[in-house]
């Protein structure tokens, strides 16, 4: 019975009688309306206040014949949430593009993102958007470490970015990719130099998509992850050397 929770009954409506006991959970409680009128409605069914924060001394108001407060004028309780056990579900991150007009009609970054969002949707997870652009970023990360550290944080990241894919598997994170442009275009390229399978064309249907999320969260995928990491790294050693060796000729 909920005092105007959605889903509760209307306390006004129902018969008091129907209760054996009433308890009251988390929350504020304070001696004002309209719990004094529920109160007097319901004087003759057992009261029980669970983990409540009590805004009155005990001393002047205590209508509980049971009360396992969390503060009140008596010593606090921790929160009752460290009874609760939670199960574990993923963290997923969605780095998505909103449109390359350098692309133009071979662009679908909309139909890429939807798919990538109702994977997102159906997957029972939680779900963080992070933006991998500094000029305009859209979901406040203001630097690179900020960008890299969210996406580090993740299980697996959806993309339909470049930098997506790469910041992802960089931290070793795996990734779902769909490439938006019809055809495929600097996203696949860059996927098949890395040797990551897990990109996909824009046309790709969700059952594909579903199998390649069940898989990027596999430990063997994050080791895989870890593997192009490496490689990537190792390949681009003489790209540094080439350009700090020409930086100084010139400079």
């Amino acid at each position: 019975m909920g005092l105007g929770i959605a889903g509760g009954v209307d306390w006004r409506d129902v018969d008091p009688r129907g209760y054996s006991c009433l308890v009251f959970v988390c929350g504020p409680f304070g001696n004002g309306p309209p719990l004094v009128d529920f109160l007097e409605r319901f004087a003759d069914v057992p009261l029980v206040g669970l983990d409540l924060t009590m805004l009155e001394p005990l001393e002047v108001w205590n209508p509980f014949d049971l009360l396992l407060e969390r503060d009140s004028s008596r010593p606090a309780r921790a929160d009752i949430s460290f009874l609760a056990e939670f199960p574990r579900v993923p963290v997923v991150g969605l780095v998505l593009i909103p449109s390359q007009p350098e692309y133009g009609g071979a662009g679908r970054h909309v139909s890429a993102n939807a798919k990538l969002e109702q994977l997102a949707e159906e997957t029972e997870c939680a779900r963080v958007h992070i933006d991998t652009r500094l000029d305009e970023n859209l979901t406040g990360h203001r630097t690179p470490a900020e960008v890299v550290a969210a996406i580090a944080s993740t299980d697996v990241v959806l993309t339909t970015r470049l930098h997506g894919m790469a910041l992802a598997l960089a931290s070793g994170v795996p990734a779902v990719v769909v490439d938006p442009i019809a055809g495929g275009a600097k996203i696949t390229r860059q996927a098949t130099t890395l040797g990551w399978s897990q990109c996909f064309p824009v046309e790709v249907g969700l059952p594909k998509l579903r199998d390649a999320l069940r898989d990027c969260l596999s430990e063997r995928a994050r080791r895989e992850a870890l593997e192009v990491s490496s490689r990537a790294r190792d390949s681009l050693v003489e790209v540094r050397e080439a350009f700090t060796s020409h930086v100084a000729r010139v400079g």
